[in-house]
């Protein structure tokens, strides 16, 4: 933020800001990557190392 802006103004972006990552982004990306994983361990198993066996 540049100097012009008020502290209130600077508040009110600081906290819009942190609602953005906490209730959006962070579940989001939460899911994308733990679905990447599961997919690549998915995909590796069917093309190349096969279902895991004991």
């Amino acid at each position: 933020m540049n100097q012009a802006t008020s502290p209130e103004q600077q508040k009110k972006y600081e906290r819009n800001t942190f609602i953005f990552l906490a209730v959006f982004l962070a579940p989001i990306l939460s899911v994308i990557i733990v679905a990447g994983f599961g997919f690549a361990v998915w995909f590796s198993q069917l093309a190349f190392l096969g279902p895991p066996v004991s």
